[in-house]
């Protein structure tokens, strides 16, 4: 099942309190389990860069069902994926996407995020995802 545009603007309204909490400026992403965009916001102030990484976190975790920050940590030099961040035309390896799993274990989509520090970027979309659904997949044996 697809994130539903209503859940999108749940999770993103949720990112955005978040975001406002740690006193900062975010775009937030929402994309659906074929990492196509659902729902996008740009909070005033937030960095214009930030846009296509928001868009580019959301993708990469629902193409891996896995957060951007365990795919970072994957793609270390003389890692099992060192260089897939040059795949799928581009994707981003450092926290701020996190994947949004339904009530059944499905992805039904994920949340990227950008806009501060790494570790803020993972509290806003944690908090985007947390509010729609779980944020880790059952495990399945192709899963690192």
């Amino acid at each position: 099942m697809h994130v539903t545009i209503e859940d999108a603007h749940k999770a993103i309204e949720a990112a955005r309190a978040k975001a406002v909490e740690l006193d900062t400026q975010m775009c937030i992403a929402v994309v659906d389990s074929g990492g196509n965009l659902k729902a996008f916001y740009r909070m005033d102030g937030a960095w214009v860069g930030s846009i296509d990484i928001a868009h580019k976190k959301a993708k990469t975790s629902v193409f891996f069902g896995m957060t951007t920050g365990q795919i970072g940590q994957l793609s270390q030099p003389g890692g099992p994926l060192y260089g897939i961040e040059h795949s799928n035309d581009g994707l981003i390896t450092f926290p701020g996407g996190i994947p949004i799993v339904d009530a059944d274990g499905e992805m039904s989509g994920a949340i990227g995020v950008s806009g501060s520090t790494v570790e803020n970027d993972h509290a806003v979309a944690l908090a985007g995802a947390s509010s729609i659904g779980a944020t880790e997949l059952p495990a399945h044996p192709w899963r690192t």
